[in-house]
């Protein structure tokens, strides 16, 4: 079992006692008198301390024996996204799980350890020895939990195929997928249909042509919805995206196209909170069923659903009292935002916008939807490599940002740039800033939002120099840069919190080595919540 946890046992089962969705996603419970693993939040009877383990990952609970419950469905927790800024090992460890949980970095080739290995720069038998010392599972084993999750919640969710399910699932064969699941569950997949499950979670439709497969994805609270929904209608583009209300509460939606195996895929997503349950309920066009996968990674990516307040909070909260709640606003195509990026160099947000809107009308792609208010796709980056000067020029962008523009879309056409959350993040700031047009600050930008790092931080932000009270001084991003070391590894969250106007002028707290840390000062808390529920505080 990983050594995080293995003094802090009492603290996870107060957890669990307490049902606290903030460790939702960071241990899971594996129950020695059933045989099943839970996530902390689940609704059935506590069970006794000592017939309880702990494991930091469903991979771990999955290794030792364990079945997922099919109550609380462990496939709907947030992913555990750790940081670390000192320990080579740990960094290189968890490096290799972001790889092998990124389905945009396998789309060409099934991932293996030697090519995980290369990736990494480091031999496949390093890779193993501290994967498994970090994790207490080889790579394979973690990989063979998450493809086995997806299936689960695509059986669970969605009404498609077997054959399909197996295959969007990252297995080579119905066979090996048939016994993959059988071996881990105890059930084959159609068995796993029949208790019922299909549907289950899912109060407003599972699959269907027209109104497309809807499924849930979790998130640990505090989450900030209004100020995630009030970020993205301020960025807003007619004709790609709305926002709106419903019964059920705020509504988003959009268009989206993803380039999968060489072939183009294109539809809608429409998203809504239940912040009751802490999810996200996900609609996606029935167009888009062969890239669910992918789909659903960007999605959490764009929501940012896979963070750790306990972590985040640890660090940045004496900074930033009033922000625990907010998120980095990321995005469902790399490519799409850099271009946004470009544009909004140097003027006003709605200024950008207008630009955006321009672009969309002049080179988007007209796409049949339910939804009156999605008509257009955002412009192919074969579309932008290809348009001139002329024509980019009549929308009102300057010179210098076409040639940005122009670069990006024929670096993303040929390949040559990534962005997405599995990419490479130094090369990727480093081939960003060699085009035309591109900086320090629209790189670190990019970074943030697509590339999905926590650590980035545009030095030259002039509301950073105005928070941090160095404005004046001769270099200021130099001395923003030193400022910022306490807020390490979270200086992207930092950055929206300065932003949201969250910045007390409080110093930061000194960040952890590891998560060891938040999960004890987030256990300490959850003692708080149990005691108070019990009425023995």
């Amino acid at each position: 079992m990983n050594t995080e946890f293995a003094l802090a046992d009492n603290d996870c089962y107060l957890a669990l006692k307490a049902r606290d969705a903030r460790f939702d996603g960071s241990f899971f419970t594996g129950v020695t008198s059933t045989g099943i693993y839970c996530r902390p939040v689940c609704s059935v009877k506590t069970p006794k301390r000592e017939n309880c383990r702990f494991f930091h990952h469903a991979a771990q609970a999955e290794n030792a024996g364990f079945r997922p419950c099919l109550r609380c469905r462990p496939e709907l927790a947030p992913h555990s996204v750790v940081w670390s800024i000192q320990d080579a090992s740990y960094i290189l460890a968890h490096q290799a799980a972001r790889l092998l949980d990124e389905p945009e970095m396998w789309t060409e080739e099934a991932p293996s350890v030697d090519k995980l290995a290369s990736r990494l720069g480091v031999s496949d038998r390093h890779v193993r020895r501290i994967f498994e010392a970090q994790f207490g599972v080889s790579p394979m084993q973690y990989l063979q939990t998450r493809r086995l999750h997806t299936a689960k919640q695509l059986l669970a969710d969605t009404a498609l195929p077997i054959t399909q399910i197996a295959l969007m699932s990252g297995y080579a064969s119905v066979r090996r997928f048939n016994a993959a699941f059988l071996e881990h569950y105890k059930l084959n997949p159609t068995q796993l249909r029949r208790k019922g499950m299909n549907g289950s979670s899912n109060a407003e439709g599972s699959a269907g042509t027209d109104q497309g497969i809807t499924i849930r994805l979790g998130y640990r609270p505090p989450y900030d919805v209004a100020a995630m929904l009030a970020f993205f209608n301020k960025r807003m583009i007619d004709a790609i995206e709305f926002i709106a209300n419903s019964a059920h509460g705020t509504v988003t939606g959009r268009t989206l196209r993803i380039d999968s195996g060489g072939k183009p895929h294109s539809g809608w997503l429409r998203m809504r909170f239940d912040e009751v349950r802490s999810q996200l309920v996900l609609t996606v066009s029935d167009s888009l069923r062969d890239v669910l996968p992918l789909v659903i990674r960007r999605v959490r990516a764009a929501y940012d659903l896979d963070a750790d307040p306990s972590a985040i909070n640890s660090v940045l909260h004496a900074s930033f009292p009033s922000g625990d709640g907010l998120r980095v606003p990321g995005a469902l195509d790399g490519y799409e935002l850099a271009v946004r990026a470009v544009l909004g160099q140097q003027i006003t947000v709605a200024a950008a916008r207008t630009l955006a809107q321009r672009m969309v009308g002049q080179f988007g792609e007209p796409i049949q939807t339910p939804w009156p208010e999605l008509t257009r796709l955002f412009p192919a980056p074969a579309v932008l490599a290809a348009a001139s000067g002329d024509a980019l020029g009549q929308l009102g962008i300057v010179r210098q940002r076409q040639a940005a523009i122009v670069g990006i879309a024929q670096a993303v056409l040929e390949k040559r740039l990534q962005l997405h959350g599995g990419a490479d993040v130094n090369a990727t700031i480093a081939a960003l800033k060699e085009l035309p047009g591109v900086g320090d600050w629209t790189a670190q930008y990019i970074a943030m939002r697509a590339l999905r790092w926590p650590d980035a931080f545009p030095t030259g932000d002039v509301a950073l120099h105005k928070a941090l009270g160095v404005q004046g001084q001769k270099n200021p991003a130099r001395q923003a840069e030193l400022a910022s070391m306490a807020w390490k590894p979270w200086r992207s969250y930092a950055v929206i919190r300065v932003w949201s106007g969250a910045w007390s002028g409080a110093p930061a707290s000194t960040p952890p080595d590891n998560k060891t840390s938040a999960i004890k000062n987030a256990a300490g808390r959850a003692r708080k919540t149990v005691a108070t529920a019990l009425n023995c505080s």
